[in-house]
């Protein structure tokens, strides 16, 4: 395995056979489609090859030396002149590490063939997460007009809790300490806001205050939930192989976490008519929580109605159960000055539509307290809420202007 040719032509081998297979890439799979390609290498060459073929599917190639750069969490490749990075300073443009597009595409195909997928003319547009946690979307020519595209978003090294999303200004400490009494109160929770704004993060950071007696089941597309709890069952959403079959779907997954006897159900994201199964979940006894994209507070009714309609429901249909499922919309933003908790909204229905009431408001200084805030107030009366806002890490915060 020392010869140039003979490398490529054993890698390509072996990547068709894991691409034929599908699903997650592992030592053991790239153990058996080398021996399946009828090579024989030995004990030694054996391990010497799988070590190849996994750095060759896998590694982030002429990307490698970014990691190292600090607060790192997205990289973007507009074709292969155009290299850009996100860290907390914002986006910024650096030098590219490409010679020319040929090496972007090649560095595409290895990240969606490590996830099992294939990236070609019949699959322009990928979607995918890898093995060691890497959230890869690619689209190459014709579908994009500048090259190779390519996004990658990094893990958080490490897990934020409530208190440090406190302490860095993202939530303010009254904010906090009225989620963690709404969550002990057992109440249902939507965090909404633009792609890039924290809200996972943000949910991660509340689902680990639960109560640890809790059983907490997460749906996600791609897992990036990591409450610090002590019983959490994660399902990942499987997308169907190069034949067309094998996928599962968000509203599925639902479905079957129905089955788990979940104390608090969650989707990490609601994109399409999964939002079905969560409210019927949520009207029908089961506490829950989830994320939505949208570009404020006010926003949501409207998206939760586009949702609803890929579902097959009615705009009527999902404004009744939005308002009697969720008791909470808590909106996050991300300008100038980083990513905050900027409102926590309640749902009601007024004139026949639904529509959000302001209960907290956050510019940056103190909270002010809206038209929402009766029904917050009465929703932390609850005896569960009482029993345990002693325990919170935030009571005793400053209080929002004319909230007693």
């Amino acid at each position: 395995m020392s010869g140039t040719e003979l490398d490529t032509q054993f890698t390509e081998d072996v990547r068709n056979r894991l691409l034929q297979e599908g699903g997650a890439l592992t030592d053991a799979r790239i153990a058996r489609a080398i021996q399946d390609t009828g090579r024989v290498l030995g004990a030694v060459g054996s391990i010497r090859a799988v070590q190849h073929i996994k750095a060759e599917l896998t590694g982030l190639g002429p990307l490698e030396p970014l990691l190292p750069t600090e607060g790192l969490s997205d990289v973007y490749v507009n074709g292969h002149e155009n290299v850009f990075v996100e860290t907390l300073g914002g986006v910024t443009r650096v030098p590219s590490p490409f010679a020319n597009e040929a090496d972007v595409r090649a560095l595409a195909v290895r990240l969606i063939t490590a996830a099992g997928r294939r990236l070609d003319d019949a699959n322009p547009c990928v979607d995918v997460q890898t093995a060691t946690g890497l959230r890869v979307h690619a689209v190459i020519p014709p579908v994009s007009t500048s090259g190779t595209l390519l996004s990658i978003r990094f893990q958080a090294p490490q897990r934020l809790s409530l208190t440090d999303l406190v302490s860095s200004g993202s939530i303010h400490p009254f904010m906090a300490d009225v989620l963690c009494t709404a969550i002990s109160a057992g109440a249902n929770l939507m965090i909404s806001g633009a792609t890039g704004s924290g809200k996972t993060t943000v949910l991660s950071a509340l689902l680990s205050q639960c109560d640890p007696s809790e059983r907490l089941v997460l749906i996600e597309d791609a897992a990036e939930l990591n409450p610090e709890h002590p019983h959490v069952v994660g399902m990942q959403a499987r997308h169907d192989n190069v034949e067309g079959s094998g996928a599962v779907d968000l509203a599925a997954l639902v479905r079957q976490a129905l089955r788990m006897r979940p104390d608090r159900l969650v989707v990490g994201e609601c994109r399409g008519a999964e939002v079905r199964e969560l409210l019927t979940a949520l009207n029908t006894g089961h506490a829950g929580a989830g994320t939505v994209h949208a570009n404020s507070a006010q926003a949501v009714p409207a998206r939760l109605a586009a949702l609803g309609s890929l579902a097959g429901m009615s705009r009527e249909s999902v404004e009744l159960q939005a308002a009697s499922a969720l008791d909470l919309i808590a909106h996050v933003s991300r300008g100038v000055d980083g990513r905050r908790l900027e409102t926590l909204c309640t749902l009601e229905l007024s004139g026949g539509q639904l529509i959000t009431l302001a209960a907290l408001s956050c510019d940056g200084g103190e909270p002010v307290k809206g038209p929402g805030w009766p029904r917050v107030a009465e929703l932390l009366s609850r005896p569960a809420a009482r029993a345990s806002a002693s325990d919170s890490a935030f009571v005793g915060a400053a209080h929002p202007q004319g909230a007693s």
